[in-house]
């Protein structure tokens, strides 16, 4: 067990932490305000190859491991959270189309998806299948050389801003059998989007319903074979799981350094805030609660790479220990901060409302308990 990084790991890491604090750093806070979504700045990201890390380079593609993935994430997140989690489900969505779609559909979209001159965004969830994933309703019904689309698809990402959507949708029986996956173009007849939403945090990437009203797309997008959507979608988020849990690790390790520098500038009865033993515990157990964390998702990454049979199990555990000691951090951070904490001119405050939804997203943290739960009772 080597717990080193190699040296092209370190370059890696280096280059996403150098780019990070150049492009994303001096811009998150505006952005934030102004739910400005950087795609410039996004582009400029994929120049370096974030934006197609594990796929293959035959599309420009990077062809990473899943740890040199979660390297990277974890730098660009301490700079902007919410830009570096947009990063990851463009990465999500190249990356079902690299490994599942053939080779016409590979050559098609990748070369544009892995510059960013094109984005993409995952479309599994709906109003009424969250959790239940496989009870999703968006229906897909054969018409010639073509699909009709019906339904709806809600909290997505990108929506009404990205160029394409991986969509699992019902083209058979209920449950996870009768699920498929189709690439729908922006500009597909019967496509729509709804009203941005306002949320707590992640300003710096729209989000919105996908509505499909009679959408026609043709047969050809499919991706994989009909019935093959569900697998390809839990493939995906073992990986999404792990770079989710990366970009927390990052946001709260930012904010254990904020934190250990106001410590030390801010004096209250006399003495910085540093010396007092109470501070400092905290402080330890946020650095010793972050460092298990992260050692975790690093195995679940190898264990992800490498195709393990309980590699499931280890990027569930990864994602909710990491998702949810990143927000305890990140919230210890704030408290540290006091008064100033709770201000927008202080960044801490940004990094609690864009890592909150790390707990809710790419599974909740519940229904990681449940897969966990599930693997360790198997016969």
């Amino acid at each position: 067990m080597n717990f080193e990084l190699n040296e092209d790991q370190r370059a890696f890491r280096d280059v996403a932490a150098a780019f990070a604090a150049d492009e994303f750093a001096p811009n998150a806070a505006k952005w934030d305000v102004e739910g400005h979504f950087p795609r410039q700045e996004l582009e400029k990201a994929a120049a370096l190859g974030f934006a197609g890390l594990y796929v293959r380079d035959d599309v420009g593609g990077s062809d990473l491991t899943r740890l040199d993935a979660a390297l990277v994430f974890e730098e660009l997140a301490r700079a902007c959270p919410s830009t570096a989690a947009f990063i990851s489900i463009h990465n999500m969505a190249s990356w079902m189309i690299d490994t599942y779609a053939n080779e016409n559909l590979r050559q098609k979209y990748l070369p544009d998806l892995t510059t960013m001159s094109k984005i993409a965004s995952y479309c599994l969830t709906e109003p009424n299948a969250g959790s239940d994933a496989a009870a999703l309703a968006t229906k897909a019904v054969a018409d010639g050389d073509d699909y009709i689309l019906n339904g709806s698809k809600a909290f997505i990402s990108g929506a009404g801003a990205s160029d394409l959507y991986v969509t699992m949708v019902r083209t058979g029986e209920a449950g996870a059998k009768g699920i498929s996956c189709i690439i729908v173009e922006k500009d597909s007849p019967g496509l729509s989007f709804g009203a941005q939403e306002r949320k707590l945090g992640w300003h710096s990437q729209p989000t919105a319903a996908v509505i499909f009203d009679n959408c026609q797309v043709p047969k050809q997008n499919l991706v994989g074979n009909e019935g093959d959507g569900f697998k390809i979608a839990m493939a995906g988020l073992d990986g999404g799981r792990l770079n989710i849990g990366a970009c927390s690790l990052g946001g709260a390790q930012e904010c254990l350094d904020l934190s250990i520098a106001y410590l030390k500038q801010r004096n209250q009865f006399g003495k910085p805030l540093a010396s007092f033993q109470g501070l400092q515990f905290k402080l330890a157990d946020m650095a010793t609660e972050l460092e298990a964390a992260r050692l975790l998702l690093h195995k679940a990454a190898t264990l992800v790479q490498a195709k393990a049979p309980d590699a499931t199990r280890f990027a569930a555990m990864a994602k909710r220990k990491a998702t949810d000691i990143g927000f305890e951090v990140v919230n210890s951070a704030l408290q540290m901060h006091g008064g100033y904490g709770y201000l927008q001119d202080f960044p801490v405050e940004r990094y609690l409302r864009d890592l909150r939804v790390h707990q809710i997203l790419e599974g909740t943290n519940e229904i990681m308990r449940l897969i966990i739960a599930r693997e360790l009772l198997k016969d």
